[in-house]
């Protein structure tokens, strides 16, 4: 009975021990409460696939994540592309205000698009983001495949060992390095054309970023 009742206690002690760590750990899941909210601010864009008016950022009311819209990023090989046309870039260096107490890293990207590729070509999108003066980047590339006429989506995720924060107390950049890519494959450039294009019928495309929030000591 009284070996019955040790090992009783200890797995209600550890039952405790995992119930309030894994409190702690949904606390850091949480946003900072309103009305703290995160401003983002745009410090620079550059690239051929978002010329300055032709991209804007929005952040959501709950400050889970915030929204990147394109409106001119399409990359295409073949009939009426120029030489240069089959490689499209954006570089964005923001300003994030966050309320005092917390910092964050990316937890998930969603990125969309519509891509026309004819049979034999292929369309890469890539993807990479940092903290200014960190060695640490975060960065994935998908590859599609023709014949294909579509949208697309993908989604970028970040395990729990893959995240990387924003250093607690230090103003610093969030950069972010996106780029669409189309080869001609074994497709005949003389004769087709295929292209992938960040964006939609109506002109315009969202590519989110979740926040995974964490308190500062």
């Amino acid at each position: 009975m009284s070996r019955a009742l040790l090992v009783g206690g200890a797995a209600t002690a550890m039952l405790g021990s995992l119930l309030t760590a894994q409190s702690a750990s949904a606390a850091t899941r949480l946003p900072p409460p309103a009305p703290d909210k995160i401003t983002i601010e745009v410090a620079s864009i550059n690239g051929s696939g978002c010329r300055p008016g032709s991209a804007a950022i929005a952040v959501a009311e709950d400050n889970t994540a915030f929204t990147v819209t394109y409106s001119e990023y399409l990359a295409k090989v073949g009939v009426g592309a120029s030489p240069t046309d089959f490689r499209k870039n954006c570089q964005l260096s923001l300003i994030v205000h966050v309320p005092q107490g917390f910092t964050y890293a990316i937890s998930s990207t969603d990125y969309r698009g519509f891509a026309s590729l004819q049979n034999g070509a292929i369309g890469t999108q890539k993807a990479s983001y940092y903290f200014q003066g960190s060695p640490d980047t975060a960065s994935r590339s998908h590859t599609f495949r023709g014949p294909l006429t579509d949208n697309w989506q993908v989604t970028n995720v970040n395990e729990w060992d893959q995240r990387i924060y924003k250093p607690c107390g230090e103003y610093r950049n969030f950069n972010i390095n996106t780029e669409l890519r189309v080869n001609a494959g074994t497709s005949d450039p003389t004769k087709t054309t295929s292209f992938m294009a960040m964006d939609s019928t109506d002109g315009a495309i969202n590519t989110k970023y979740h926040f995974h929030w964490k308190t500062c000591p």
